[in-house]
């Protein structure tokens, strides 16, 4: 399975908006889907996402 191109590169950290506080770390993209673990990898499972429900550390930023 080839990884497509989004908008967050592999190994990109970013913010979930529906859970802000928590950093993740994007693993894989595929097919239009992010699969992102926890920064600090409490959780071995992997969390998906639409690129709609992620924002960057700058967007997230600007919401502060």
């Amino acid at each position: 399975m080839k990884d497509s191109i989004g908008k967050y590169k592999v190994g990109t950290c970013v913010y979930a908006k529906a859970i802000p506080d928590e950093s993740l770390i994007i693993r894989r993209f595929v097919t239009n889907i992010y699969y992102c673990q926890l920064a600090d990898q409490s959780d071995p499972d992997d969390l998906v996402y639409f690129e709609r429900e992620l924002m960057s550390a700058q967007e997230k930023k600007e919401l502060s």
